[in-house]
This record gives structure tokens, sequence and C-alpha cells, in this order.
């Protein structure tokens, strides 16, 4: 195969594995803490009016549903955790895949909190860094956790995979 193969294909890996450890978390998080996870359904109905020109509902709970967004919702969030797993892939390169380290891992996991902040809360009506929530320093809080989480996710996903390189 080819180096850009191999990489799609580590970043596909390293994407699913540290997504997984993040729904893993969100989970528990609900059991131990009550704390509601994310609707899958409510992503895939942002999604899926973006190509129809709108990015901001208020609150997309209020938007019309939209057939199939829970699946659209997540194949999303799939894919989502695979692009971040490809730029931690294509920021630290292959050698990273040989020998992870849980700095680059963490840097990717926290920085990709940038992504509800800035895009998906605004874009379904919470505002930015969840502002418009009833309690945003706790939202704030559970989002950065969570990236966290994905983070180290990464890291482990990183190390399973290393072994076969």
């Amino acid at each position: 195969m080819t180096p850009v193969v191999d990489l799609v294909i580590d970043a596909t890996v390293l994407g699913l594995g540290a997504t997984a450890l993040m729904d893993i978390w969100v989970w528990l998080r609900r059991r131990w803490l009550g704390v509601p996870g994310l609707n899958y359904a409510w992503i895939g109905r942002w999604v899926a009016y973006l190509p129809r020109g709108r990015f901001h509902h208020s609150p997309i709970a209020a938007t019309p549903p939209v057939r199939g967004e829970q699946a659209i919702g997540i194949v999303v969030h799939l894919l989502t955790g695979i692009a971040f797993a490809g730029i931690l892939v294509v920021v630290w390169g292959p050698t990273w895949l040989d020998r992870p380290t849980l700095a680059p891992a963490l840097i990717v996991g926290i920085g990709s909190v940038v992504a509800p902040f800035l895009l998906m809360q605004p874009g379904m009506g919470a505002g930015i860094a969840a502002r418009r929530m009833p309690e945003p320093a706790k939202a704030r809080l559970h989002s950065l956790v969570t990236h966290a989480v994905l983070g180290v996710g990464l890291y482990f996903s990183g190390c399973a995979l290393a072994s076969f390189h």
C-alpha cells in the first residue's frame, strides 16, 4: 500500500478507537453523574440542514426532524473522530504511530473541543462555548473532560496500533 493509504487506515483505526473510549466515558458519565450524553439525532439534524443553507438553529430541538438523522449523526460523530486522528497522524507523522506518546494525543484531543465550542454549540442554538446553556461552566467542563478522554483514547489506540507496525 502507499504511505497515504497507510496513514488513512491508521487514522481510521485511531479515530474509531478513540471515539469508542469517548463514548464509553459519556455512557459512564450518564450512569454515574446523570449528565446527558450527545444526542446523535440533533447532530444529524444539524448536518442535514447545512446543505439547505441553514447553519443556526434556535434551538435544534425546535427544528423539524429529518429522515435518518440518528444514523447521520452517528456517522458524523465517527468521521469527526477519524478526522481528529488524521490531524494527529499528519502533524506528528508516522513516527508517532511507531512510538506513541501521550502529549500529542492530549493536545489533539483537548484541542478538538474547539469544534463544539465554536461550531456545533453555536449552530445548535447553545451559543459559543455553551454560553446560552442553563449552566454554561458545567457544560464547558464536561466538554473539556470528554475531549481529554478522546485524547487518551488516541494515545491508547496508538499504543495498540503500534504493536502491529
